[in-house]
């Protein structure tokens, strides 16, 4: 039997604990996109994201008996705080099971808002180990199990957004843009949308590491993801619900992906307008719409995006910093060879002209080359290579590396590393959670007879940690050493090939 959506939407219990939250206008985002931006201030509900809507109305529907008897939920942050709260509303008893990684800002803010009412289970080092622990206490206890989106009623809780947003601007809407992890908050406000306006483009954004659900669309089925990005963790979901894909194989128009710097951007975009700092997921939608409006070249539409979330670690706000300026085409970084003679520097300098100078790296190395890691501020994405060419043809062999994953997190920490004793040296990145332990693990996991070469780790503030290593490996134990990457289980890439790194550290 087909589920009536908007019916469910429209009788959703939501507003016990959740508030109509404000449909605002970014005047500085509206004036610069030159379209109307309306940003819907999930940020702004008791618990900072829109999570407990569907938490509160499936707790709603539930029996008595079945209330009485408790609930379960698993939870990384954000529907874990709602699902304490709706228990604390409704007195009921909620067990929450969360990953032993989760942050500490999370984890008492969990205990805050249950209170007595909550217990609190720490397992596993993912959601899908926190997951599959609350299934079998599910079952061993009875509960009923609250899922963060694959589930009618949370999906109809999350929709309820939707209803504010068409009551609060009547008048037409072209397009909103809305972050997806699981899928349940794009598919309630889709399923009202098109029952209503089917004539508004609903647009799913998602970060480029974590878009199980638009390769699922492509694919016609679900694809589960072997590795997700840790950066937007409230969106970093290996495989979406199948509800949830069901609907909006229906309801999406269009999936946008944005990297970290492209939501760091966001963030800033927010903060400059509101004076509110949104979490990476929370911004997603933000920066979906940016890209959206620069791709299509689209002027004078009106254009809503779902602030969904503000959960952020203020620790984080350095690394945000840090990469809002390339992610908003403020900043470009270069690897510029120029001749090591006396003159050169100065010429090179003449040429930057008025333009400001972000970062300036350069070691001798060479008799006859010097080679320089510049940052230069910019306006626009088109900016670095338009400089790239500038120096190019003043006689400057110029890589633009603005791009360059490897030569921002690190390379610009690092310059001028080269080393005629590191023979038979592969490069990797690796990320991995900021726990305690992490670090160690992947040290002991290393063959003795393997040489660290090169080593560079930065604390970004972030939930995740980012090194960069050097190994000697011998090329007979290239087998053993993708095994030992394997057994692992890090996100890595080799960076051997790197021109960035041939450059400045090989």
């Amino acid at each position: 039997m087909a589920i009536n959506y908007l019916k469910k939407i429209l009788t959703a219990r939501v507003y016990d604990v959740a508030r109509e939250t404000e449909l605002e206008l970014a005047p500085a985002l509206t004036e610069r996109l030159s379209n109307r931006i309306l940003l819907k201030r999930e940020d702004n509900q008791p618990v900072f994201s829109f999570k407990l809507r569907g938490a509160y109305n499936k707790m709603a529907q539930l029996s008595p008996a079945a209330l009485k008897r408790g609930v379960i939920a698993a939870s990384a942050g954000n529907h874990a705080q709602g699902v304490a709260l709706a228990a604390a509303k409704m007195k009921c008893k909620a067990v929450i099971v969360m990953p032993v990684t989760t942050p500490a800002v999370k984890i008492d803010a969990v205990k805050a808002r249950g209170g007595s009412w909550t217990e609190l289970v720490l397992f596993g080092e993912s959601y899908s180990d926190a997951f599959d622990h609350a299934k079998v206490l599910e079952k061993k206890r009875g509960l009923s199990f609250v899922h963060p989106f694959d589930d009618p009623d949370v999906i109809a809780g999350q929709g309820t957004i939707a209803q504010e947003i068409l009551q609060q601007h009547q008048a037409p809407i072209d397009a909103i843009f809305v972050a997806i992890g699981g899928g349940g908050l794009i598919a309630g406000i889709g399923e009202y949308v098109k029952a209503v306006r089917p004539e508004t483009k609903i647009i799913g954004v998602q970060a480029a590491d974590s878009d199980a659900m638009r390769q699922s669309l492509k694919a016609g089925r679900r694809v589960e993801l072997k590795e997700v990005g840790l950066f937007s963790d409230g969106t970093a979901v290996k495989v979406v619900g199948k509800e949830t894909f069901r609907i909006c194989k229906r309801v999406v128009d269009d999936i946008i992906t944005v990297d970290t710097d492209e939501i760091c951007a966001a963030i800033n975009d927010v903060f400059t307008d509101t004076r509110s700092i949104l979490e990476p997921a929370g911004a997603l939608a933000i920066a979906g719409l940016k890209k959206y409006v620069e791709k299509k070249k689209v002027k004078d539409k009106t254009l809503v995006a779902i602030a969904c979330g503000a959960n952020m670690n203020f620790s984080r706000l350095r690394f945000v910093a840090e990469r809002a300026d390339v992610g908003e085409f403020r900043e470009a970084v270069f690897a510029v060879t120029i001749p090591e003679e006396r003159g050169s520097f100065k010429r090179f300098c003449q040429l930057l002209g008025k333009r400001n100078v972000t970062e300036f790296n350069y070691r001798i190395a060479d008799q006859a080359k010097a080679h320089i890691f510049v940052g230069i501020g910019t306006q626009k994405s088109a900016d670095s290579a338009e400089i790239a060419k500038h120096f190019a043809k003043a006689g400057f062999a110029t890589i633009d590396l603005t791009h360059d994953e490897l030569a921002k997190s690190h390379l610009r920490h690092m310059v001028g590393g080269h080393s005629p004793l590191a023979h038979d040296e592969l490069l990797y990145r690796f990320e991995f959670p900021e726990r305690p332990g992490a670090l160690m693990r992947f040290l002991t996991s290393m063959a003795p007879n393997w040489n660290i070469s090169l080593f560079h780790y930065r604390n970004h503030g972030a939930d995740y940690g980012r090194i960069l290593v050097g190994i000697q490996v011998p090329k007979n134990e290239q087998k053993q050493f993708q095994a030992f990457l394997a057994s692992l289980g890090y996100p890595h890439w080799n960076e051997s090939a790197n021109p960035a790194y041939q450059l400045f550290l090989k």
